[in-house]
């Protein structure tokens, strides 16, 4: 599953189109993002980190870090 998967379902859980969250990507960035931008950065799955964070929190998540359970022998 990729990182562009997910955010698709999300925004279709939120109902939330590319346009919205690119407005709100731009916002929190300070600086213009276009639904262009967005639509190729996830048709080439090539989102960061930090506009993965933001896109998360235009959505009402977060990242989470847990770590990995031990396999017991």
């Amino acid at each position: 599953m990729s990182i562009s998967n997910d955010i698709k379902k999300l925004l279709i859980d939120k109902d939330m189109t590319l346009t919205q969250l690119a407005r709100v990507i731009a916002d929190k960035k300070g600086k213009n993002f276009s639904i262009q931008n967005l639509s190729q950065k996830l048709k080439n799955n090539t989102v960061t980190l930090k506009e993965f964070e933001i896109i998360l929190d235009a959505l009402g998540y977060k990242i989470i870090y847990a770590p990995k359970q031990k396999f017991e022998q």
